[in-house]
């Protein structure tokens, strides 16, 4: 009977023994999930590095605004010295896209300007000439007003021997308006004139 006793008193433990194992179980996973997120972070840390850490020629590349934009209006014209001032030659340029706008109605105008010029001890340098013009875009001007005010500015900074410009302005209100102004400088006499022979065009065919 003592046996039998015995062996009704210890099967209770049984309960208790599959708590320990559950607990244990239970311990277990948690291991596992905190090994798996703590092996996430450091994958994530390890990514996180590598971004910073990538070289600058892998990245994209964002253009950023120059200190000194190189394209903006101004009205200062620079200068550079005359290559051939022993003799008298012709630079011409050519302004097709010239913008203002009326100063009575505020609509745009537009106009082909044609500078023909002999330069004396300067000449006019070509960027600073295109940001000038530029800077018309947003002024309201007469066309006889800002055509004379170009003349004299250009003449302002190179004092050449001669210039010329002509402004054919777009037609407005059905008129066409040319406006032609000139500055000779006081005592430069122009070369005379060579008129060369004249040639009939030959081509070759019969006519």
């Amino acid at each position: 009977m003592a046996k039998n006793n015995t062996s009704a008193t210890a099967k209770p433990a049984a309960p208790a023994a599959d708590a320990a194992v559950e607990k244990k179980t239970d311990a277990s996973v948690d291991a596992k999930a905190a090994a798996k997120a703590q092996a996430k972070a450091r994958k994530a840390s390890a990514k996180a590095e590598l971004k910073a850490n990538k070289p600058a020629s892998d990245a994209p590349k964002m253009r950023e605004m120059p200190p000194n934009p190189p394209s903006r209006p101004s009205k200062e014209l620079h200068v550079f010295p005359n290559p051939a001032p022993e003799r008298d030659y012709v630079i011409q340029f050519q302004v097709p896209e010239f913008t203002c706008h009326c100063p009575l109605t505020g609509q745009p105008d537009f106009a082909h300007f044609t500078i023909d010029m002999i330069a004396d001890q300067y000449c006019v340098e070509l960027k600073s000439l295109k940001m000038y013009f530029w800077s018309y875009r947003d002024e309201g001007a007469f066309h006889e007003k800002v055509t004379n005010t170009i003349l004299e500015d250009i003449v302002k900074v190179t004092d050449p021997r001669f210039i010329r410009i002509t402004a054919k302005w777009y037609v407005r209100g059905g008129i066409y308006t040319n406006v032609v102004v000139e500055h000779r400088k006081k005592g430069w006499t122009p070369a005379p004139r060579v008129d060369l022979p004249a040639h009939s065009f030959e081509s070759g065919l019969l006519r």
